[in-house]
């Protein structure tokens, strides 16, 4: 999900084809919903950028121009680049931009546990929007589809999914920094940043990689994040990062455990972890899945479920102190 500057929110779909425009009314409290782009592959990634919308959509990043004039008269998509990796296996596209307007775009491993030829998969790639060429901005990513930047160190934090099948616990879900570009962070050869992989970690020291910057329980899929700047919400929150996780397919049978928003706090003793919204797990019955969370200018947060196609709005009305 994105927010542009007139208010509209531009949401993305990891397997339907489509891009929406949902468009706010009655001061929030409905919306009416576009379909602006049709039939793309994966296209879960949406970004703004100088008014254009830009659109990752598997091996493609594509731009719709001054999306908020034209997203009801089917609007033009152009293609700044169709040269990604086109693996499916973790193919959806997240997106960022920085303050230059360059672009930042996950390439997920194409399979649970495997080395790649091509180094651009299990990797966070940064784009020239202009030419749609890339560089490696940081390495031995598995699956991240949630980064948003810190707001006061300006460096990028991102959530990336551990593999399965091995174990109930084991590995950890991460949040990691990219304190340098291009720096690595162990896939496939260290999980979590200890674990040896059975197969490609046994002559590999856990200290050559980067370390996770805070961890969360295995299998939870840590998904979409962001940095809450705004001023709505109490004053405990400000510059706390909100985590959607999107739920524990492969965790032990009946027991389910993410399909909440989490949130982590920095604190005077280090980062504090809680629960923030959890009302898709209740006595083991799992009834929707948040997959990204947003902050809109108006300090109030949203939601999205994938499982129920729905987005949700959090907002606070108490004493922001």
């Amino acid at each position: 999900m994105v927010e542009s500057e007139s208010g509209n929110i531009y949401v993305g779909t990891r397997r339907q084809g489509d891009v929406y425009a949902v468009v706010p009314n009655n001061e929030m409290k409905g919306a009416s919903v576009h379909v602006i782009a049709s039939d793309l592959p994966m296209p879960s990634g949406v970004v703004m950028l100088n008014g254009d919308l830009i659109i990752g959509a598997l091996n493609q990043i594509l731009r719709i121009r001054d999306i908020d004039t034209v997203y009801a008269n089917t609007p033009n998509i152009e293609t700044i680049t169709d040269e990604l990796p086109d693996a499916t296996h973790h193919g959806w596209k997240y997106l960022e931009r920085d303050s230059e307007g360059f672009l930042y775009l996950n390439v997920g491993a194409p399979c649970n546990i495997c080395l790649s030829e091509d180094e651009r998969f299990a990797s966070i790639l940064r784009m020239d929007p202009a030419t749609g060429d890339t560089t490696i901005y940081a390495r031995g990513v598995r699956n991240s589809v949630g980064f948003a930047w810190h707001p006061t160190t300006g460096l990028l934090w991102f959530s990336d999914n551990g593999g399965d099948w091995m174990g109930p616990e084991v590995p950890l879900e991460e949040i990691n920094v990219v304190s340098t570009p291009g720096e690595h962070f162990g896939y496939p050869f260290i999980h979590a940043g200890v674990v040896k992989d059975q197969n490609y970690g046994a002559d590999k020291n856990p200290d050559d990689y980067t370390k996770p910057a805070f961890y969360i329980r295995a299998h939870s899929a840590a998904l979409g994040i962001t940095f809450y700047t705004g001023d709505q919400f109490p004053a405990q929150y400000k510059n706390a990062l909100f985590v959607a996780e999107h739920g524990s397919w492969n965790h032990a049978p009946g027991a389910p455990r993410g399909y909440q928003v989490s949130v982590i706090r920095e604190t005077g003793s280090g980062l504090r972890y809680d629960s923030f919204v959890d009302q898709w797990l209740i006595d083991g019955k799992v009834t929707g899945r948040p997959n990204d969370v947003l902050m809109l200018r108006d300090g109030s947060l949203l939601i999205s479920d994938d499982q129920n196609g729905e987005i949700y709005r959090v907002t606070y009305s108490g004493d922001a102190d």
